[in-house]
């Protein structure tokens, strides 16, 4: 994909593929064998959905960045780097109607896009504007109508919410399972573990995604948490636990699908511990201090791991002509690592007219659709 010197981290910018980097991402996916066999059996259309929405979720970002820059907000809250955790998971999951619900944090936007809710109202959430899903009233946006529940500023928090969805979603035998990440940080929260006990407890249908972006607020992972990973938590609360890599959506995409039918099943809950990287600060505002904080050597190595680029080059070189979106084939005796490249960049300028189209509503619904102050005014934003 295009990269941006303006916004997009450093280490991005002039984004090489590394091929130990590269050799690894495929032997991730060959590790588990019903992962590889699930990964095996991937149509090129959702191999390309996948695709789709990383770059969806990273211009999201981008867009915000330029907004920061140019003053239209004052600070956002990014998923640089982290977009697999998000993408992977959602596209393993039934949409509205009738469909399965995601709490995802602020960090996991992309989950918003893939259940539904329209980019242009994601970005209005951050302009505050009344037509966006929460009315002007706060940026944690949520839409019950495509399964999307709003996240709340104590983040743990929302864990125990999604326990209450799925305990219904057994009571009333619907074939519907509730999903949430959690991040490294929020897992020191007593909300967390007493969510993640009753769900084991219960048996509810809930993924719990553990995403370790290495560093809560401006608190290095190391700082708060004593054991090498979150491997034993698992056994620890008597619930299955699939560990992935986080930058490789394949993984993430490939465990969250067995962690979603094992809810299917009766056998849940399950966790899901993808480890990744926040390629940024906790917002917009505090990028040099957590530059600051970890050494230049962690962000290029981490850097090279870019979820977008390691997705392309496997993608390109995946063996086989994927399929257009269009229902398009390409030539078989053609060069299928031209082909792929072809249709990449063909998705990359139509995701982009997308979200610029979606920035101009945005921008828009300033001049035309301002809040309204009312006094004393209390509704539910997400009804």
């Amino acid at each position: 994909m295009k990269r941006y010197p303006a916004y997009d981290p450093p280490e991005y910018v002039n984004w090489v593929a590394d091929a130990r980097l590269l050799d690894s991402y495929r032997a991730t996916l060959a590790r588990e064998p019903a992962r590889a066999e699930l990964v095996e059996g991937l149509e090129g259309a959702t191999l390309l959905a996948l695709y789709r929405g990383l770059l969806r979720f990273r211009l999201h970002d981008i867009s915000l960045k330029r907004w920061v820059k140019r003053g239209v907000i004052s600070k956002a809250w990014l998923g640089t780097g982290e977009e697999a955790v998000t993408i992977g998971v959602v596209q393993a999951l039934r949409r509205y109607p009738g469909g399965d619900v995601v709490a995802p944090m602020i960090r996991n936007a992309g989950a918003c896009c893939e259940m539904g809710i329209p980019m242009a109202d994601l970005l209005r959430s951050y302009l505050g504007t009344a037509d966006s899903p929460t009315r002007g009233r706060d940026l944690h946006l949520g839409d019950m109508d495509r399964g999307v529940v709003a996240p709340i500023s104590m983040v743990g928090s929302v864990s125990t919410v999604v326990n209450g969805y799925a305990l219904a979603f057994l009571r009333r035998s619907e074939d519907r399972v509730a999903v949430t990440w959690i991040g490294d940080g929020s897992t020191k929260s007593g909300e967390v573990h007493e969510a993640l006990n009753f769900a084991a407890v219960q048996r509810l249908p809930v993924v719990f995604v553990i995403q370790n972006n290495q560093v809560a607020l401006g608190t290095h992972f190391r700082q708060h948490h004593r054991a090498e990973d979150f491997s034993g938590w698992g056994a620890a609360y008597g619930m299955a636990a699939h560990k992935v890599d986080g930058n490789n959506v394949l993984d993430v995409h490939a465990a969250a699908i067995g962690a979603v039918a094992e809810c299917r099943a009766g056998r849940g809950p399950v966790m899901i511990l993808a480890e990744t990287f926040r390629m940024g600060g906790h917002a917009t505002h505090d990028e040099r201090e957590a530059r600051e904080m970890m050494s230049r050597e962690t962000f290029q190595e981490w850097g090279r791991r870019d979820p977008v680029g390691l997705y392309e080059e496997y993608l390109a070189a995946i063996g086989r002509p994927l399929t257009a979106p269009d229902g398009e084939e390409a030539v078989p005796a053609g060069d299928p690592v031209a082909w792929n490249r072809e249709l990449m960049s063909r998705i990359e300028a139509d995701v982009l007219r997308e979200v610029e189209h979606a920035e101009d509503e945005a921008l828009g619904s300033r001049e035309t659709s301002i809040p309204e102050a009312g006094p004393n005014e209390v509704r539910d934003c997400y009804s």
